[in-house]
């Protein structure tokens, strides 16, 4: 199996001849800020575990194994511990609760140094015909959260500076460039407005954003046609960034997704990246062998494409999302307008029910029992963690689509988890050696001020049970190989220089963990409960975990595309 490089040293990391095939020379008798000790070392590269130390000094690491007298100002005992990179979430929805809580808790407990923001819309740029409260597409906004930044970059930026847990970098939303030029009109758009969409792309690209991220099944980015997306992978092409897509489809129409999500990156010359793949609902579980064998085809024929997944058999969105997407031409105010209009309400009960031309979540879930409301809201008494049937039953609604349609009405942005999903596929997928791991979550703390905040177990867990279960325990693959899924595979993926590897040069983001002891703990129904087993966590050479107990240190940096 061929591997990343490792990143390029600087100039003063290696300066002697190493001691052994894993160690790297340097001064002797240095003094350096921090000396890892005595850990089974993982690399990143999918390369056996060794056993040695680790020397870092200001924020890079300057020495990995056998590193003589090198002694540090600080030292952490990693005895019984694997000692490996952080953990890169490529896709990651914390943009609003890093900025209630900076630490991003439900990360930082299983290791994560890196959170990728962007599936669809990005909180930046926010330009044009795009308004601020098109944001409250991806959910309603916290309490002292901002939603929109005239550029992508003053967006990270405001988070490193006011104080950030984790790195940060984005995507720009596909949703963002289309907005900022037709709002969200349900139209293609015609040829001024593509090339003014693509020259913003291109200013974005070379602010360094990773590239462009779009969902294909939620309104408006369900508007864009294969035209307009390869226009903007052309200008990805052009910098070496990455198209990456929730495709249009992932259940009835799974196959001709994929080939388009194909087809873009071959027209294109980009490379392209799969969002959580995953075949949704129960006939058509046989497609995933089909998928991947699609897409082995096109990288042996030399199109760069990726993926990556999250371990659950559910999925997460707004429940209004189970309502096709005709019905939110308009945004939220004209759909509640259509709720609480009879004949509306009967004409999207009928579309609901009856299926469509577009990806039915709530058929797909198997109907009532197969949707579990995760938001609390008690004016309709709806208790998190209860399906629509439940709640319909409770209710007396003799039919449960009434109940979703009466939830959404009161409280549109209510999220949801949705049983479409079969985790013997996802398990399928991970044996391949492209495909790494995000959460598609958001990271809150299981405190007080997330109180009432709704949350899928993915949030607390996913990283966690990739290694301790999918490795650790079932062996689809080793522990180190599992670990570069998570590190330099999304690292080289995203063109995050310098990351994702325990090498001399490197950033020093690293995971410390008990590899017997590392488990996830968050279920359906107590989904606030972090993973267990991670021992100390290092981002940029700062411990932002230290003994397992968070330091409060905010040592996050903004990141740019192939910056040093």
């Amino acid at each position: 199996m061929q591997h990343d490089p490792q990143p390029d040293a600087r100039p003063d990391a290696a300066v002697e001849t190493p001691v052994n095939e894993h160690a790297t020379g340097v001064p002797a008798d240095r003094l350096v800020d921090l000396v890892v000790r005595a850990g089974s070392l993982v690399d990143g590269s999918g390369s056996p575990a060794f056993d040695g130390d680790l020397a870092i000094d200001d924020g890079r690491i300057v020495a990995v194994g056998d590193i003589g007298t090198i002694t540090g100002r600080d030292e952490i005992d990693a005895r019984g511990c694997v000692v490996c990179p952080g953990f890169v979430n490529v896709l990651s929805h914390a943009y609003f609760t890093l900025q209630q809580d900076p630490r991003g808790l439900s990360d930082l407990y299983q290791g994560v140094t890196t959170q990728i923001f962007g599936e669809g819309v990005s909180l930046g740029p926010v330009t044009g015909a795009m308004t601020e409260s098109m944001i409250e597409l991806v959910g309603a906004l916290p309490e002292g959260a901002r939603a929109a930044w005239p550029r992508l970059r003053d967006f990270l930026v405001h988070l490193e500076s006011t104080g950030v847990g984790q790195n940060v970098a984005s995507f720009v939303g596909a949703d963002n460039l289309r907005m900022s030029v037709a709002g969200i009109e349900g139209r293609p758009l015609d040829d001024d407005e593509l090339a003014r969409a693509c020259a913003l792309l291109d200013q974005e690209l070379a602010d360094g954003a990773l590239g462009v991220g779009s969902a294909l099944i939620y309104p408006p980015g369900t508007y864009a046609d294969t035209r307009e997306l390869t226009a903007y992978a052309q200008v990805l092409a052009r910098h070496d960034a990455l198209y990456i897509s929730h495709l249009r489809n992932e259940g009835d129409r799974l196959l001709e997704a994929v080939d388009e999500l194909l087809d873009i990156a071959r027209d294109s010359g980009a490379r392209a990246e799969i969002y959580h793949l995953k075949t949704a609902g129960r006939d058509n579980r046989p497609k995933m062998r089909r998928v991947l064998e699609r897409i082995e085809s096109a990288r042996a024929a030399g199109i760069e494409v990726t993926a990556d997944i999250y371990p659950y058999a559910a999925g997460s969105t707004l429940l209004a999302s189970a309502i096709p997407p005709p019905f939110h031409l308009g945004g939220a105010d004209r759909l509640r307008e259509r709720l609480a209009d009879p004949d509306d309400r009967a004409t999207i009960t009928a579309a609901i029910r009856d299926g469509g031309d577009w990806e039915s979540l709530w058929r797909m879930s198997g109907g009532a029992p197969g949707v579990v409301v995760l938001s609390h809201h008690p004016d309709i008494d709806v208790p998190a963690g209860s399906t629509i049937a439940d709640i319909a039953e409770a209710r007396g609604d003799a039919d449960p689509i009434t109940t979703l349609l009466d939830i959404v009405l009161a409280a549109p942005h209510a999220d949801a988890a949705y049983f479409i999903g079969d985790e013997d596929n996802t398990r399928l997928a991970f044996a391949h050696d492209w495909v790494s791991v995000g959460s598609d979550s958001d990271a809150p703390a299981a405190d007080e001020r997330f109180a009432d905040h709704p949350v899928h177990p993915r949030a607390f867990g996913t990283f966690a049970r990739v290694l301790g279960r999918y490795a650790r325990d079932e062996a689809i693959v080793t522990p180190e190989e599992a670990i570069r899924r998570m590190t330099s595979l999304p690292a080289t993926n995203l063109r995050l220089r310098d990351r994702g590897l325990l090498a001399p040069g490197a950033h020093a983001d690293v995971a410390i963990l008990r590899l017997a002891d590392f488990t996830d703990t968050a279920t359906y129904a107590d989904p606030k409960s972090y993973a267990r087993g991670m021992r100390h966590v290092l981002i940029n050479g700062v411990p932002a975990l230290r003994d397992g107990t968070p330091t409060g240190a905010l040592p996050g940096r903004a990141l740019r595309r192939d910056e040093p």
